[in-house]
């Protein structure tokens, strides 16, 4: 197996090397974050158990197209996820020549060709593929959700990602959300489980908060708070459920209290904003407080180590709110009088490209701290999102990160991370998990909403992911001329274009899943805007040391509207 040129990880590596990216690894160097969870799914069975990875292994870095993928362009600095301190550029250096193992098939005399077969790539991109139609009518209300789809593609090994979708049992609506972690998977894994139980508890009325209360008083049965919607590699951390439960009642406890008792209607944003801020907070003083349970004690701080951005939906009748902490985005797909399709953002990235982020940034902090607090595009040089949860080394003062690594089990007192202190750190906190919330009425030609962790962003223009998302769900695909963007095409390369074309359409559809179908071109677009399944094939057979310096962790749910719905909401309020 190759040795691993960096560390494993887009936002948070110390290392020189490709954008976005560093190489798993695999060394008891990082006992903190290596392995932090058990990877939700194995991509590659069929290959193993066919005795095939081996060959992949061994020729999918050999490509007669040199544009297709097998090389990685060079990325200036500049566009690095992360810049080495000078004091930890050390901690995870290259092996000297390193690149030399993945190119030493290059060279061999008769180059093999090996393709992954058109059912080994739908094993490995439907692995993770989930798909729910809601009911029209929930008992309590017309919903204006049809269902909606989603899907990951991991990239980093285990897959830092995570995903939510539930239905708001005792109030309206739904929440779907997706979750892109850093330093480990460890954050994001708690905010997939936790943020939405804030979030519904936070939209409670007083009345039903005092209920749950009393129920847990008396030991009797609790209502339930949400349904949750779940592939079934999205799992809980069953060990950790009592101490989430307990954080979670002392919020609600805090929400009687603050409450007199009269009916007010309750502030979907306030709500947003508040449970962010609250989970982010808790996982704070957990980690700060400890267990004396030693698993529970090593899970809180490296939950609270590690971190996690969020992109969060909540849909109420014609009502959408987004919440956004990080940069994984939401785009709303309209669809105009004339058919063509248009994207309207919903979210803004929150890291150097957003003006107001720097200047929020450069207000919160000393004037002296303006040419450090953000150095080459990041947070101190260090973290390209300015907002996340967790990433209390941005957060705490140098003393109490102190006490707590003393305190803390050895597995965190003898890791370097955890003990590394970022440059120009004066006047914490220097993060914030607080959200920024976009309001936005739905309309009839509003069809669909995409949450997608920044692994798409960074692969496919949002018109293009809105365009192929539409054209899937109208079934337009096939009738639409072929766009060669300005490429010479020969006859011939034509002719395999359009019998391509013809295959699909005269058999059955190959994806069910409009997540599926969007991560499918995210990975496989050639220059033509056309699924390559060449290109495909070498993507998805890339070893897992290899796989994070082509491409992140990709997340997306596409939710689908349902525009009579819309339109009756519409024409009553007229």
């Amino acid at each position: 197996m190759l040795s691993a040129p960096c560390c494993d990880d887009r936002r948070m590596c110390v290392c020189p090397g490709p954008r976005r990216i560093g190489i798993p690894v695999r060394t008891s160097s990082l006992p903190l974050f290596s392995d932090a969870m058990p990877a939700p799914t194995q991509l590659f069975f069929p290959l193993v158990r066919n005795c095939e990875l081996s060959r992949i292994y061994g020729t999918a870095c050999y490509c007669h197209h040199k544009h297709l993928c097998c090389s990685p362009p060079y990325i200036p600095q500049n566009r690095l996820r992360y810049t080495p301190h000078p004091a930890y550029a050390t901690f995870c250096r290259p092996r000297e020549n390193w690149w030399q193992y993945t190119q030493g098939r290059r060279y061999a005399s008769t180059p093999q060709k090996f393709y992954l077969t058109p059912p080994q790539v739908n094993s490995i991109l439907k692995a993770n593929e989930y798909s729910f139609k809601v009911p029209e009518f929930d008992g309590k209300n017309v919903s204006s959700i049809l269902g909606f789809d989603s899907n990951q593609l991991p990239a980093n090994a285990p897959i830092e990602d995570r995903r939510s979708a539930a239905t708001c049992l005792q109030t309206r609506g739904m929440l779907l959300g997706v979750f892109d972690g850093h330093a480990g998977c460890a954050c994001s894994q708690a905010v997939s489980e936790r943020l939405f139980y804030y979030i519904a508890v936070s939209l409670l009325p007083h009345e039903t908060l005092l209920e749950i209360e009393n129920a847990v008083e008396s030991g009797r049965a609790l209502l339930p708070i949400l349904q949750w919607h779940k592939h079934p590699n999205d799992y809980f951390s069953k060990e950790a459920s009592k101490l989430y439960f307990n954080s979670l009642r002392t919020y609600w406890q805090e929400l009687i209290d603050l409450n007199t008792g009269e009916s007010a209607d309750i502030d979907v944003k306030e709500a947003l904003i508040n449970a962010f801020k609250r989970l982010d907070n808790d996982i704070s003083l957990e980690a700060q407080v400890g267990d004396p349970n030693s698993f529970l004690n090593y899970l809180v701080l490296r939950v609270a180590f590690s971190g996690a951005t969020a992109c969060v939906a909540h849909v109420d009748g014609v009502d959408l709110h987004v919440a956004n902490t990080g940069d994984s985005r939401a785009m709303l797909g309209v669809q105009e009088e004339d058919g063509s399709w248009s994207a309207v953002t919903l979210s803004n990235d929150h890291n150097a490209q957003n003006e107001r982020e720097l200047e929020r940034l450069k207000l919160e902090h000393p004037k002296n701290e303006a040419k450090s607090v953000v150095k080459q595009d990041r947070l101190l040089g260090l973290l390209m999102p300015f907002r996340a949860f967790g990433d209390v080394k941005f957060k705490w003062s140098i003393d109490l990160q102190k006490r707590v690594i003393e305190s803390g089990p050895d597995q965190l007192n003898d890791n370097e991370y955890t003990k590394f202190i970022p440059p120009n750190y004066h006047t914490p906190p220097y993060l914030t998990a607080e959200p920024e919330v976009t309001y936005h009425r739905l309309r009839p030609q509003d069809k669909f909403l995409v949450l997608a962790t920044d692994g798409l962003w960074e692969t496919m223009h949002r018109q293009d992911v809105v365009r192929i998302v539409g054209e899937y769900l109208t079934g337009m695909h096939h009738q639409q001329p072929i766009a060669v963007g300005g490429y010479k095409v020969t006859l011939g390369q034509m002719h395999g274009l359009l019998t391509e074309r013809r295959a699909k359409m005269s058999s059955v559809f190959e994806d069910q899943n409009a997540a599926t179908h969007l991560i499918r071109h995210a990975v496989g677009n050639n220059e033509f805007g056309a699924v390559d399944h060449e290109r495909l094939s070498k993507m998805l057979s890339l070893p897992e040391e290899l796989a994070r310096m082509y491409r992140d962790d990709i997340t997306i749910i596409v939710v689908q509207f349902n525009s009579h719905v819309v339109g009756a909401y519409q024409n009553q309020e007229q």
